[in-house]
């Protein structure tokens, strides 16, 4: 049966390769394949999640179906590129990927792939067609803004309206931004070449990479096949350091730029190489060198990057040169580069308590990073968040702070070692967190080093992005009472994913499975539900369509037995108290009352989910907005630079859409904007130091509440008596 499903299947991928090779208005390679290390990648990597995945899934009909769906909306998520009779052209095929993939045969996918490439070229083509007409702004008619429940266009003249609107709607934000009708034109028509550059710049790895993720994804959210190239970034985003000359790299018009530069690194120690400058060729040592204009940058990178101790040299033409200006040769000695903008940071918040100056030490962790290859090899200084933080919170004691706080907005995770590593900081011994394996099987992991690097009292402030090995250590923290939780509920991700080369040298690649579930100590799970702050905060995050519980097959909520522990202290009679204060100082805030008008504009514009493309109306709405910016403005800048009138018309231009795509604007003044959104006040951080300044006075002020809201440190006094 399976051999003559085989045959049907090559039949029809044939004649379909044959009938877009005829099609004269394919554009743009169509003649990707699959090679034999990916089709050998995929039937190894089925072997592993129809046996070992924790929620193993037959490689059968049904799986093939969904691989085939999620397949297409990997490619086309909004519907704006295929057709529906494209979908149905390739229906055949929606059970029989299964075959594909066992029979080492995966033409279809790289076949679709070619589709999509040829029918985003022909809307390419035909929203630069309509540029040379002048769109009609008196029409009342609207963009819908997200179309991934939208039905698939039905013909031409469906999917060319959707189109034209979207060019409208890009014409009239230019226009509204002050841009004349050529400038309008040259912008947009340099915009959609630049699309269609990108999309032909796709090799067979994006390719086998997309559909593997589309088999990985249809088991659950979190399990994910990773190429060569994509394993090798984990890997560096894991361990904080890579080997290279320590200039983060970006594409700017056909060029490789230079977007920054590491303090301390080859490229900042020459003194010849600075931020903007095109990088136009690349050489290793003494060979020559090879022309990467108009590159892709993850290909640009490979060649950049190199062993420790050996020699690049790069073409550069100068930021501030021509394209027909002199080029520099520039030869650098890689070195190991240590990423330290991912790594843990301290600050300190003043907040002033009637008489009082309360000093709150934060410590930001964007990720549970670990260099597990360099501490396998005994290597005395590896990196690791926990041993950072360590550090930083002795430099906090000696600061003489009150509490501590630790920012974990936007820590996606990492290390499970971190979270557990991490927790004992703040408890004597214990319990951290419990998984259980496909099998069923229970297990504790436990923090077995004494001592707490930390022993006062300590918060953790959460958001909708803090996943995974976040919520174990803001559990962990709420189980034992040993601190608050402060902020808006988290993602709600509670597996545990392990990673499995498919062959020694990942030539074929990786893929990072899930092969358990978490379980607090309290034996609930983060799955799903996430953690709940104990002291809420307005919700910046849309909860239905971001998080976990947004997955149409995550794994459920569910629980077990409760690890046997001790509680560090009990937080509940402080909350209530706290939640009250907190509510009364942000009902008067100006911030905060800012901020909730902003949310309630994102979730009226979320529920009409459409945009006027109708000039009056969209000035209108700019004016009202621009007016509500101006009016905010007065409370946030200072006396000194108000009456600047560089200051007043760097305002003006950030409270403003101009229009632009991140790569169209300035570099510099793209950067300079990204530095100023970095530097604005952090109302959720200020406001987090607020309540744990709070705390530290309640319990100043209350002995017995102190001793049970921190009963660790009574039992750490026993112990030393």
């Amino acid at each position: 049966m399976k051999k003559q499903l085989l045959i049907a299947m090559m039949a029809f991928a044939v004649s379909t390769e044959v009938a877009m090779a005829q099609n004269k208005q394919a554009v743009g390679p169509i003649n990707l394949k699959p090679v034999a290390g990916q089709t050998q990648a995929a039937l190894m990597t089925a072997h592993f999640f129809t046996n070992y995945h924790y929620k193993a899934m037959p490689l059968d009909d049904g799986m093939s179906a969904k691989i085939f769906d999620r397949y297409f909306k990997s490619l086309d998520g909004d519907k704006l590129i295929f057709l529906a009779s494209d979908i149905e052209q390739f229906s055949v095929m929606r059970t029989r990927l299964d075959d594909a993939i066992e029979n080492e045969d995966l033409r279809v996918p790289f076949i679709i792939h070619s589709l999509y490439q040829q029918r985003f070229a022909q809307r390419l083509a035909y929203s630069r067609e309509l540029l040379k007409t002048k769109p009609d702004f008196t029409i009342n008619e609207s963009l819908q803004l997200d179309r991934e429940k939208a039905e698939w266009p039905k013909n031409e003249d469906e999917v060319r309206d959707i189109w034209r609107k979207r060019v409208k709607n890009d014409w009239l934000r230019l226009k509204l931004a002050g841009k004349n009708d050529k400038a309008i034109r040259e912008t947009l028509d340099k915009r959609y070449e630049n699309y269609q550059k990108r999309v032909r710049k796709l090799d067979g790895e994006d390719v086998f990479q997309a559909f593997m993720n589309a088999y990985s994804t249809s088991i659950d959210p979190h399990t994910n096949y990773l190429g060569p190239r994509a394993a090798e970034n984990f890997d560096i985003s894991m361990r904080l350091s890579l080997e290279g000359i320590g200039a983060v790299l970006q594409t700017r018009d056909e060029y490789t730029v230079i977007r920054e530069i590491v303090a301390g690194s080859p490229a900042f120690m020459s003194g010849k190489l600075k931020v903007g400058d095109r990088i136009v060729a690349v050489a290793q040592g003494s060979a020559p060198f090879v022309d990467v204009l108009g590159w892709r940058i993850d290909d640009v990178v490979p060649l950049v990057r190199g062993a420790k101790n050996s020699k690049v040299r790069l073409d550069v033409l100068p930021a501030d040169a021509g394209t027909d200006a002199k080029h520099t040769i520039v030869t650098l000695t890689r070195q190991k580069i240590r990423m330290e903008e991912q790594a843990a940071k301290k600050s300190i918040i003043e907040v002033r308590d009637g008489a009082m100056t309360r000093r709150v030490g934060v410590v930001s962790l964007p990720t549970f990073y670990l260099d597990f290859e360099a501490r396998r090899r005994g290597d005395r200084d590896y990196k690791s968040a926990t041993r950072d933080v360590a550090r930083i919170l002795g430099e906090l004691k000696k600061a003489k702070v009150d509490n501590v706080l630790i920012d974990l907005r936007n820590n996606g995770g990492g290390s499970l070692d971190e979270a557990i590593e991490l927790t004992g900081l703040f408890i004597d011994k214990g319990p951290v967190v419990q998984h259980r394996s496909a099998g069923g099987k229970v297990t504790v992991e436990v923090d077995t080093n004494a001592g707490i690097a930390w022993d006062g009292p300590v918060g953790v402030l959460i958001n909708r992005s803090s996943a995974s090995a976040s919520e174990i250590f803001a559990a962990a923290i709420q189980d034992y009472g040993r601190g608050l939780i402060i902020g808006e509920p988290t993602f709600g991700k509670g597996t545990v994913q392990s990673l499995k080369r498919l062959d020694e040298n990942v030539r074929l690649g990786e893929i990072k499975m899930t092969t358990a579930q978490f379980f607090r100590i309290n034996g609930g799970t983060t799955q799903l539900r996430g953690v709940a702050p104990d002291i809420k905060m307005p919700v910046l995050a849309d909860l239905e369509t971001y998080g976990e519980s947004s997955f149409d097959n995550a794994l459920p909520w569910t629980s077990i037995e409760a690890a046997s522990f001790v509680p560090a202290g009990d937080q509940r009679e402080v909350v209530a108290p706290l939640q009250q204060r907190h509510e009364a100082r942000i009902a008067k805030d100006k911030d905060f009352i800012y901020l909730n008008e902003d949310l309630a504009e994102v979730r009226k514009l979320r529920k009409e989910n459409a945009i006027s493309l109708n000039e009056a109306v969209r000035r209108k709405e700019r004016d009202v907005q621009e007016a509500r910016a101006k009016l905010r403005e007065a409370r946030q800048v200072s006396v000194r630079n108000a009456k600047s009138p560089a200051a007043a018309a760097a305002r003006k231009k950030a409270r403003q859409d101009d229009g632009l795509q991140a790569d169209e604007r300035n570099l510099a003044s793209e950067l300079a904007a990204e530095k100023a959104a970095k530097d604005a006040k952090d109302v959720m951080l200020t406001e987090a130091a607020h309540i744990l300044s709070d705390q530290v006075s309640m319990l100043a002020t209350d002995s017995r509440l102190a001793s049970r809201v921190m009963l660790y440190k009574a039992a750490l006094k026993g112990a030393s008596n």
